[in-house]
């Protein structure tokens, strides 16, 4: 049986338009889903440029092995992606899968292996059953359209609810060009250095060094700022390829004030990919965003953010609608943060609850409680020390997320 909707889930997802010079497919290939697509490929036209950011994880995939060798080419001409099994903690096996097929898709379109991103999501420690990819890849690229984006969407999902699309417009100069992306999460969401896996395409001409620089830069403002569970995947990958066709005047430096409007447009669209994730949480039937002011600075003020949305009495506390402050002061003083107790204000739904070392003196908790009875929760909390500011995102913990974990495997 699929899983259940997120409740938090967008009524109405985006339809994503062609990019030109980008053509995607997916098709059931049984990795390990029955009667359902989990693999896709999508092929871009020579010329395209590539930027990347991938998990710091110590026990990274091969996929992302494969990946980082690759992004030193500065191009590429597909991204192949598989869920049902990460190809991760495999050894040798592992490393030879993506080699093959990742040499199988560059035979077919006529490019060099080191061309081909390939990304795999699913359990951890099973070999990749590549033979049934590669015998795949000819109708893979037969079916490719510029249409494919839902379809590529929904190949990459694992405990997804709902697949994750957005798209954006901008203008570098006088041309217009379009941002597409997709993305898969739902556990194991605490990212580091990048996403789960999200994979992003733009008709801009943006040369490779300036294209990594603006996703490094967007990324650090997204998705490194969401978590659901505090784990970080062995598989995190993130990548935007530009395949040049917009006809725009190149920048000639990532600050160029031609890629100001670009550089808004891939911001806006990397939190929303990101977002949908957390909204997507395993489990989740809260979205919660947590400001951080007044930190030591702004590093600092992430880190108490994240020590807020990882704390499991939190999220448990907002889980069952339970309007437990003291329990947002201690994930601030376990933080390894400057704090003072003294100085610290904490607010919930907007209301001042903690003040001066305590609670607020006219605190009433009528409201905050009704505040968290709604499906989004908002803590604000300023520390009174600097100017270093951070806002993240996280969602609450529920027996939800026990089950689907307590049962993944089987």
């Amino acid at each position: 049986m699929p899983p259940k909707r997120s409740p938090l889930a967008p009524a109405v997802a985006p339809v994503l338009p062609p990019i030109a010079g980008a053509r995607l497919s997916a098709l059931a290939c049984g990795i390990r889903y029955k009667e359902r697509r989990d693999l896709c490929l999508f092929a871009f036209d020579p010329g395209t440029t590539i930027a990347g950011v991938f998990t710091r994880s110590l026990t990274a995939g091969a996929p992302v092995e494969w990946c980082k060798a690759a992004l030193k080419g500065k191009s590429a001409r597909a991204f192949l992606v598989n869920s049902g099994n990460s190809n991760a903690f495999t050894g040798r096996v592992g490393r030879r899968a993506a080699k093959i097929t990742a040499g199988a898709t560059a035979k077919l379109l006529g490019c060099k292996p080191s061309e081909v991103f390939v990304a795999s999501t699913g359990v951890i420690g099973e070999p990749l059953p590549y033979e049934r990819i590669v015998g795949a890849m000819p109708d893979l690229i037969a079916g490719a359209t510029p249409d494919g984006w839902q379809g590529a969407a929904e190949a990459i999902m694992t405990t997804d609810t709902f697949p994750k699309l957005a798209t954006r417009g901008a203008r570098i100069g006088n041309a217009e060009v379009t941002i597409n992306g997709v993305a898969k999460g739902s556990g194991m969401i605490a990212p580091d250095m990048a996403t789960m896996l999200a994979f992003c395409a733009t008709d801009a001409a943006i040369p490779a060094p300036i294209l990594q620089k603006l996703l490094a830069d967007g990324n650090a403002k997204s998705f490194n700022c969401i978590t659901v569970d505090s784990d970080t995947s062995t598989s995190d990958t993130l990548l935007l390829a530009a395949t040049g066709k917009a006809g725009n005047k190149r920048p000639k430096s990532p600050g160029d004030a031609l890629l100001r409007e670009f550089k808004a447009a891939l911001d806006e669209l990397l939190l929303d990919l990101a977002l949908q994730i957390v909204k997507d949480g395993e489990g989740a039937q809260k979205f919660v965003e947590v400001a951080v002011t007044g930190a030591a600075n702004a590093g600092a003020a992430r880190r108490i953010g994240l020590a807020i949305a990882n704390s499991p009495l939190v999220k448990t506390a907002i889980a069952g609608q339970d309007a437990n402050w003291g329990r947002i002061v201690m994930a601030v003083g376990k933080s390894g943060e400057r704090a003072d107790r003294d100085k610290l204000q904490v607010r919930i739904g907007g209301k001042l609850v903690a003040k001066n070392g305590g609670r607020a003196p006219d605190y009433d908790e009528t409201p905050v409680a009704a505040h968290m009875k709604g499906q989004e929760i908002k803590i604000e909390v300023e520390l009174g020390l600097g100017k270093g500011r951070a806002t993240v995102w996280t969602c609450d913990l529920t027996h939800g997320y026990i089950d689907i974990n307590g049962s993944y495997r089987s």
